[in-house]
């Protein structure tokens, strides 16, 4: 088949979780059909490294842009019936750029990354089978943000009218979409229950390259004293609020039992509240370091106390790859079909959690055990490389029933704004 991939960012360089999740996915469909890529670069992130995907790509084509200023409440707005989340992404140069390689590409479908993009099918260009693979469900995503974080009143009113609007647009790309792919079981149910019943949705976990995560890329000993680690972009909600919840209540639990604990925050882009913590005895906060597996190496236990949901886990693989054993939370680990007590120790209460943090840290059988489980499982159904066959598996032209050219046009879902 000859597709179409359409990504919100240049997926490179890898210094992100979704960035490897598109970067590797793409590699995927690329070994079994003709790809192109059109990727957008704010700022011109990313925008030297077009030659890295030249290499399994036919045509890529980057679009420098910037986002334009949000919008104001009235009139612009309310008055928009896309939520201003995805109105943000509403750049005529984007839709020009699209338009210029839809146009010259004689394309079987379109894959987009998200559904910021999908607006620019939802009027135009339904001519294309669209395909949506999601890093996370948005309405999920935002309703458990809503929930967790400690927004202002004028914020969580904004977020409500948002929400609002969300939902129908979800729904709007749910009927456009030929099939959708989600990170996990708990995307799909979510999907399936609260957005659409009809449209196809399949499940591919997010994985690890074990060419590059294996306990052999790394010669740096474990610490001396029990060490955990906490991974992930320090300026991204779920893990801002992961950190909150595992300081205000489960630290001191857990540092009543082993005093002598250290606690690693790895990750770039750390904000004043997470910056804080380095100020607590045992606590260091990197920010964002060059090479992440000697920070896996390096601790006993990764923790991942995440409370928001829907997504990636890169962290939990990447630490399964490293032989690192991690201790988190259901919903963090969600997806990855891993055992408690096998590949992973889960806890969701701040007691189980504290308990899950002390039991690992004390026995190093079990941890042993975690590493080589955890591993095993990193090996046999989670590397990248059959994560990405399973994606260009579902692109036969049995599974998605299209014709050779296609030309008939969808009926356009009910959504007054956007392209």
């Amino acid at each position: 088949m000859k597709l179409l991939v359409f990504y919100p960012y240049v997926p490179y360089p890898l210094n992100r979780g979704a960035h490897y999740r598109l970067y590797h996915l793409l590699k995927g469909l690329a070994r079994d059909h003709a790809v192109d890529l059109i990727a957008l670069s704010e700022n011109f992130e990313g925008y030297n490294h077009k030659d890295i995907f030249e290499e399994f790509c036919g045509r890529v084509h980057f679009v420098a842009f910037n986002h334009p200023a949000w919008e104001k409440f009235f009139p612009r707005r309310i008055l928009n019936a896309l939520p201003s989340t995805i109105a943000h992404w509403t750049i005529p140069a984007v839709e020009r750029a699209l338009d210029e390689m839809l146009s010259t590409g004689n394309y079987d479908a379109v894959h987009i990354c998200d559904i910021v993009l999908a607006q620019y099918f939802l009027k135009k260009n339904r001519r294309w089978p669209l395909i949506v693979d999601r890093t996370r469900v948005d309405l999920q995503y935002q309703l458990m943000e809503q929930k967790r974080m400690k927004f202002s009143l004028k914020s969580r009113a904004l977020n409500l009218e948002n929400l609002a609007k969300l939902w129908n647009y979800e729904r709007a790309v749910a009927q456009a979409s030929r099939f959708q792919v989600v990170c996990g079981p708990d995307d799909e149910s979510f999907t399936r229950k609260y957005i659409s019943k009809q449209v196809p949705v399949s499940v591919i976990p997010n994985g690890v390259d074990l060419s590059y995560f294996n306990p052999e890329s790394s010669t740096e000993a474990r610490d001396a004293h029990p060490t955990v680690v906490f991974c992930g972009a320090m300026d991204y909600n779920p893990n801002v609020d992961a950190l909150r919840w595992y300081f205000s209540e489960i630290h001191g639990l857990v540092k009543a039992r082993i005093p002598e604990l250290r606690v690693l925050i790895v990750g770039k882009d750390p904000i004043p509240e997470v910056k804080a913590y380095g100020i607590k005895a045992g606590v260091e906060v990197t920010g964002g370091v060059p090479d992440v597996r000697p920070y896996y190496r390096r601790a006993w236990v990764q923790i991942v106390p995440i409370r928001i949901g829907g997504g990636t886990r890169l962290k939990i693989v990447e630490s399964l790859g490293m032989k690192t054993a991690v201790v988190s939370t259901t919903i963090g680990a969600q997806g990855l079909g891993l055992r408690h007590g096998i590949d992973i120790l889960l806890g969701d209460t701040v007691k189980d959690f504290a308990d899950q943090v002390i039991i690992a840290l004390g026995d190093p059988a079990l941890r042993l055990k975690l590493e080589e489980q955890g591993i095993e499982s990193a090996r046999t159904r989670l590397s990248w490389v059959g994560l990405g066959q399973q994606l260009s598996d579902l692109y036969t032209r049995e599974r998605l029933g299209l014709p050779a050219n296609p030309s008939k046009t969808m009926p356009e879902p009910e959504l007054v704004s956007g392209p």
